[in-house]
């Protein structure tokens, strides 16, 4: 194991060992074990689903999943898509492990604690993971570095970013099954249900149960989708009602593979025994025009709706069926321990979770803790989140925002009526709380260092690093359509940690390998005749490590500039940039590789 820690002080941040697991003992085995299916939805909202009161959306076969469930109408998450995903993961805040934001180095899950998938593995599940992770594309944080034995998934935030396989445009595309490339015909969503369900029959002779991580892109923008799912929404795109129709089509798409998964599972008479849940990660892109369940707050929003989800949850042999509202306050980080608990599945007090088992309300065998109170720190940067502002607090009815508006749910749902000069004793209370939380996050590695990923290990041989996830003070550049047309981006650094000692070779590219092309170029292939390329020209490419800096001329015709550096065993960080006109940018696509 690698301890050495190297502060980035432009960030007051250091690095983090990359790799901390722990071997824990099955406890449980056997096919009497309930199955699990977990249906992540990406960008939905709580207002995405005719069950929910939405005027203009219809999703039949998640409203009849809705009647046959248990809802826990309280149910809570971060108001981004990684924060959300990580705290789920791991069963810890996303402040505490380490991914809290989309971007900058801060969508990379910590190793230093065991994940969902580990804790079934390691309890004689068969685990495997669908579409979206958005949590490491590099070794030591891909799925199958953290538990999934099996992953079939596009890489980074969506299909057709800058990280993901060049060309990828939801519609015959290339992903990654266990970190191999591989082609599919069809539509994003409808692969991942339909490799689900595959993955499910050659499960089915099997003695060990299945734990099934189905994470969709959709309906995450951009929003596309076959004409036959947005058309019905188009005339109220047309008349200004809606905004874009392709949204509520993504959404009739998934309602349509929920269905038919669904039915699969009856068919084959697995209902009876899997653990169904359906959720969505944070609230919706599109609430500026959709229905947000009589709240305010959309994506990105500490408002209710920004992190308020549908959770809805069936198992009829575990006595969670028959169409229930269970109000009781519960989040993302209780899936872990409250799973675990619904399968049998002992927890090590070594995995310090923040999350709390409601199994027991689910079965009608006992209550929560009184008084719970539940933390929500977003900061969209590779900076920590801040102690108090673009916090919310949430305890029972009451919701803090900023440490100085306060809201009580119960008669103001709108959140209009801040409330805080009023109760000034309960404001006091809620950031004692709060003030005690962040002291005991701000011990935590995970907190102040970065996460690194790790050159030259035996796991990956070849690392991958795009502008996508660089580190720096800049915006953020994710699509590839910015990377056709050369848009720059001053965004350059990266934790890195090499694993041994020796010769490695660092390579800068304007276009990723899949799809090469000459620095001062274009690629020859324009996959589905998708992208607008444009020419960029810069005059060399520069990279510094540990204080060493290397630069090199760009000559005509190249399509990689190569730096082979010796490296010390340990962390350190990286800056790599192309230099234009005296102008330095990041560079676009960056691979490390052991000599």
């Amino acid at each position: 194991m690698i301890n050495k820690i190297v502060n980035y002080s432009a960030c007051l941040i250091g690095l983090f060992p990359a790799v901390l697991t722990a071997q824990i003992k099955p406890v449980v085995t056997g096919r009497e074990c309930p199955n699990v299916i977990l249906v992540l939805t990406d960008d939905q909202g709580i207002g995405g689903l005719s069950c929910h009161g939405n005027p203009y959306l219809k999703t039949p076969c998640l409203d009849r999943f809705y009647e046959e469930s248990i809802r826990m109408t309280d149910f809570h998450v971060s108001p981004m898509s990684t924060p959300t995903r990580s705290a789920i993961i791991t069963g810890r805040y996303p402040i505490r492990n380490g991914a809290w934001a989309t971007f900058k180095g801060r969508d990379i899950i910590s190793r230093n604690s065991r994940t969902i998938a580990e804790v079934f593995r390691d309890n004689g599940y068969s685990t495997a993971l669908f579409g979206k992770w958005h949590l490491g594309d590099n070794y030591p944080s891909r799925p199958t570095d953290c538990g999934f034995e099996y992953a079939v998934q596009h890489r980074s935030g969506g299909v057709g970013e800058l990280s993901d396989y060049w060309g990828n445009n939801y519609f015959d595309d290339t992903y990654w099954v266990n970190n191999e490339p591989h082609s599919f015909k069809g539509y994003c969503t409808d692969v991942w249900f339909q490799e689900a369900e595959k993955f499910i029959t050659r499960q089915k002779e099997s003695e060990k149960p299945f734990f099934i991580y189905l994470s969709t892109n959709a309906p995450h923008g951009p929003h596309y989708v076959a004409e036959q799912y947005s058309a019905p929404y188009k005339l109220l795109q047309d008349k200004g009602i809606l905004k874009d129709a392709g949204f509520y089509g993504q959404i009739a798409n998934l309602d349509k593979n929920f269905g038919k998964l669904d039915n699969f599972l009856k068919k084959n008479g697995l209902d009876e025994n899997t653990i169904v849940i359906f959720m969505t990660d944070n609230g919706a892109a599109m609430a500026d025009n959709t229905w947000v369940y009589g709240y305010r707050g959309a994506k990105g929003s500490r408002l209710e709706g920004g992190h308020r989800v549908p959770f809805f949850i069936r198992s009829p042999k575990g006595g969670l069926e028959g169409g229930k509202d269970i109000s009781a306050m519960v989040a993302h980080v209780d899936l872990l321990p409250t799973l675990s608990a619904l399968c049998g599945i002992g927890i090590s007090d070594e995995d310090k979770l923040d999350g709390i088992d409601f199994s027991p309300v689910l079965q009608h065998k006992g209550k929560l803790p009184q008084g719970r109170t539940v933390f929500i720190h977003h900061r969209q940067d590779s900076k920590p989140p801040y102690d108090v502002k673009e916090s919310c607090i949430l305890k029972d009815n009451w919701r803090l925002l900023d440490g100085d508006k306060l809201y009580n749910l119960s008669n103001d749902k709108l959140q209009q009526k801040n409330i805080a000069a009023s109760n000034p004793q309960l404001v006091k209370e809620l950031l004692e709380e709060n003030k005690e939380f962040v002291k005991q996050t701000k011990q935590l590695a995970e907190y102040r260092n970065f996460i690194p990923v790790v050159a030259g290990s035996p796991e990956q041989k070849v690392v991958v690093l795009t502008i996508q996830h660089a580190i720096g003070e800049d915006g953020g550049l994710w699509k590839a359509e910015q990377v056709a047309e050369g848009i720059k981006n001053r965004n350059n650094g990266y934790a890195i940690e090499f694993a041994t000692t020796g010769t490695y070779h660092i390579s800068l590219a304007r276009w990723p390998r899949e799809c090469q092309g000459e620095i001062h170029g274009v690629p020859e292939r324009n996959p589905k005749s998708w992208y607008s390329y444009k020419e960029i020209k810069p005059e060399k490419a520069v990279i510094e490590l540990d204080g060493r800096k290397y630069s090199r001329e760009i000559n005509a015709n190249m399509k990689e500039v190569c730096f082979e550096v010796k490296m010390k065993q340990g962390t350190s960080f990286l800056k790599a940039d192309f230099v234009e006109n005296g102008q330095p940018f990041g560079a676009y696509y960056i691979y490390i590789e052991g000599v």
